[in-house]
């Protein structure tokens, strides 16, 4: 594939992602009044990991997450040339689906960027009010496990065609454990789209979400690498190596 049609799959899969998991936060869920609750909204981005990665998987490795593509190349699955185009690309499809959400969301008379607008957030903007240096951790260990899942279920060994399915139930239960506690980004593009539109607080916390996902997804993609340094080394998720 070429490296437009690359960075078209990276585009789509992540305005998926937002457009599927902050989508499931904003429309479906309140904190603390649930609608489908926490698990619900933990389901509904591992689910929008799972099918764009079977979807485009085979097209651009189906990273969806600059973390995600900083941490393949620690793991040296991935070119450092290609970084930096992956993730503007990445960032664009997550702003773009934030807008897409804005869109269907204020047309309910009731809607308001006050809730947030599914924005990661710490201390005050936690929504279980935890402490900056809790968020910290809380995001860069999330991090460090999701792209340590991500390079062994992509591993040359691993078993074939089932990476998607064990990535997004990660991503699932990552968001299970650290949604009270950040909102759970994890992704620093998914935390770039909605902060610009609900914007004051959830811009000025978006420091944060940026600098814990990409310490986590280097840590992660440098322990997996000494861990398993001589194996066949995939360069995508898809699980086709």
């Amino acid at each position: 594939m070429n490296m437009t049609q690359r960075l078209g799959a990276e585009f789509i899969g992540t305005l998926w992602l937002v457009l599927g998991g902050c989508g499931a936060a904003v429309l479906d869920a309140a904190f603390p009044n649930l609608g489908i609750g926490f698990a619900g909204v933990a389901l509904a981005f591992g689910l929008t990991v799972v099918t764009m990665a079977y979807a485009v998987g085979h097209v651009s490795g189906a990273h969806f997450n600059p973390a995600v593509t900083v941490g393949l190349w620690a793991g040296g699955r991935f070119p450092a040339k290609d970084i930096i185009p992956y993730i503007v690309a990445q960032s664009l499809g997550a702003v773009v689906a934030a807008g897409i959400l804005y869109v269907i969301a204020s047309g309910n008379s009731d809607f308001s960027l006050a809730g947030g607008f599914a924005s990661n957030g710490y201390g005050d903007h936690s929504p279980g009010h935890y402490s900056l240096l809790a968020c910290a951790a809380c995001e860069v260990v999330m991090t460090f496990a999701f792209l340590f899942v991500i390079m062994g279920a992509t591993h040359g060994s691993a078993p074939r065609g089932f990476a998607p399915l064990a990535i997004g139930l990660c991503l699932t239960l990552i968001h299970l454990i650290s949604i009270p506690v950040t909102n759970t980004s994890v992704n620093p593009a998914r935390s770039l789209g909605p902060a610009l539109f609900a914007g004051g607080w959830a811009i000025e916390d978006l420091w944060l979400f940026w600098t814990a996902p990409f310490v986590g997804a280097l840590l992660g993609g440098f322990a997996y690498r000494w861990i398993s340094p001589l194996t066949p080394l995939p360069i995508d998720v898809s699980g086709e190596g």
